[in-house]
């Protein structure tokens, strides 16, 4: 069958982390990490929703202004998500330019953030008609680990420790819709935009004797309709499993607190991206940097029985010897230790 979710890496193993996640039969991705965006195009960054920053180190964060300055003038809601000092750091971004001109616009940019902090989400909005100046007071969540909750998917964070907080992160798929090729061809339907709209209809959860109306233009250009019920449609054409549970972790020491942490983030993961910067024999420079070894990454994919493993975010002093790296959490992700 067919994922829903497609992870791919922004960039090289070398280069600034962050995690593209596209959706498939829907217009929408998640981001995780904001840092250097230019393996991505235009046509999918328009696609971002979500963007969820670990931590706002440099490598981390610095597509901020690149992805600004290719939404604005554009409507569009974005939601930002970060860890403690988040709105101080995006007001700092916003406030570095001048926003004389783009309330006149003709379209809206409205920029969601929310700041993760132990026990509470701070949140506030930012608007271009309002010139990015806060829209009145920050409102006060609860933070008890979940961050989105949407029709068909959910996103879960911890805090993890790099000398600063760290947002450790996983998203789940509620449930994976599949259609059925077969049975389209059996009720003479052809693959087209409707089958967004009906799997949109089976993650809202609509009653399943409501009418749901297949159209499309055939060979001839001719209109062509046909009616069911989203039941019908669902018994024949769609095949329900368990969703995807994605998990991306990045610059954490490696304590046995954040490990425990990490796991039981990542457990039961389809996919688990997770730094491995540095070699075990190197441990000591990976504790002084607050990072992973590869060895570390491998055991907290095992331990959290990930189905399958990519490492990355490598220091360069491994460039050319990336294979070392990856046997060295292979074996661990193998061996549990």
């Amino acid at each position: 069958m067919k994922p829903s979710f497609h992870p791919r890496l922004i960039n090289d193993v070398f280069s600034d982390p962050g995690l593209f996640i596209p959706f498939m039969f829907q217009r929408g991705a998640l981001l995780f990490d904001l840092g250097d965006l230019s393996g991505l195009s235009t046509r999918d960054m328009l696609k971002i929703s979500h963007i969820f920053v670990t931590h706002t180190h440099m490598d981390h964060f610095i597509g901020f202004d690149q992805l600004l300055r290719l939404l604005l003038g554009r409507d569009k809601e974005l939601y930002l998500f970060g860890p403690t000092g988040f709105l101080e750091k995006v007001e700092a971004k916003l406030g570095a330019y001048t926003w004389n001109l783009i309330e006149e616009y003709e379209n809206t940019l409205v920029i969601h953030v929310t700041e993760i902090q132990p026990e509470r989400g701070l949140v506030r909005t930012y608007t271009s008609r309002n010139r990015f100046r806060p829209v009145g007071a920050h409102r006060e969540v609860p933070f008890t680990g979940n961050l989105v909750s949407e029709k068909s998917f959910s996103v879960d964070a911890v805090i993890l420790d790099h000398k600063i907080d760290c947002l450790g992160l996983s998203v789940r798929e509620h449930f994976s819709v599949n259609i059925i090729k077969e049975g389209l061809e059996e009720l003479g339907l052809p693959v087209g935009p409707w089958l967004r709209e009906f799997k949109n209809a089976l993650y809202e959860g609509r009653d399943g004797a409501e009418e749901f109306r297949v159209a499309w233009l055939d060979g001839d250009k001719v209109r062509r309709e046909k009616g069911f019920t989203i039941g019908q449609l669902k018994k024949r054409i769609a095949r329900i499993s368990s969703g995807q549970k994605i998990t991306y972790l990045v610059d954490m020491i490696g304590s046995p607190e954040n490990i425990d942490k990490a796991v039981r983030l990542a457990r039961g993961s389809q996919h688990l991206f997770i730094e491995a910067p540095f070699l075990d024999r190197d441990g000591e420079i990976a504790r002084r940097k607050y990072h992973l070894t590869a060895r570390e990454a491998g055991i907290i994919a095992s331990r959290a029985g990930a189905k399958e493993l990519t490492i990355f975010h490598f220091s360069p002093r491994y460039i050319g010897r990336e294979g070392e790296l990856m046997d060295e959490a292979m074996e661990a992700f193998r061996s549990g230790r």
